[in-house]
């Protein structure tokens, strides 16, 4: 009779533990869903869509994500990281302008990784006050990455810290790639090249 309400209790326990992982997977499925329709080129893809790719229901994405913003916002967690990833390689050069030009390498490999979901975010964030946050918050990381590279002397020089930034850019990069339909190589050697003139 004593052992009847602990073998109860374990199977509480082992129910718990496998709604959870279902909660879990679910909610791993929805965001890798969303992550997909968006590296496929779809922008701004409905629930409807993200549940159909996910294979659930509609009320399951809800139940793991209040509304399309917070879902959304997953896309900074992927976002940041790559870049992370991207900041924390280490310098090849001593040289500061040198390294300046290496941040043009290094931030086209993590634009290009992450590309579709900053074009993403840039739909989004016009009428998302979350996205917009975090948008600030990564050109903030960006800039200051930039700027520890750089001699006190040229951080206070205004028109070339600021021309500095934008070439480093996402927004630069999206321009030589989409529109001036250059690639990945080339874009990279134009911005390299027009740094090296900045910087001398």
């Amino acid at each position: 009779m004593s052992r009847a309400p602990a073998a109860l209790g374990s199977e509480i326990d082992v129910s718990a533990d496998g709604r959870r992982r279902r909660g879990q997977d679910n909610r791993a499925r929805i965001v890798a869903a969303m992550l997909e329709i968006i590296q496929a080129g779809d922008l701004t893809p409905s629930a409807e869509q993200v549940a159909q790719r996910a294979d659930v229901g509609l009320r399951t994405v809800f139940r793991h994500f209040q509304d399309m913003d917070s879902l959304f916002r997953e896309m900074s967690v992927v976002i940041m990281g790559e870049l992370q990833r991207a900041a924390e390689t280490p310098f090849r050069s001593a040289d500061w302008r040198e390294r300046v030009v290496e941040l043009v390498e290094r931030r086209g490999w993590a634009f290009e990784r992450v590309g579709p979901f900053l074009s993403a975010a840039t739909l989004i964030r016009r009428r998302s006050k979350y996205m917009d946050v975090d948008h600030a918050r990564l050109v903030a990381a960006l800039r200051e990455i930039l700027e520890q590279q750089l001699p006190a002397d040229v951080a206070r020089d205004k028109t070339k810290l600021e021309a500095l930034d934008l070439l480093l850019s996402f927004e630069a990069w999206s321009r030589l790639r989409r529109e001036q339909r250059l690639s990945a190589a080339q874009a990279q050697a134009t911005l390299e090249a027009t740094v090296r003139r900045l910087l001398d």
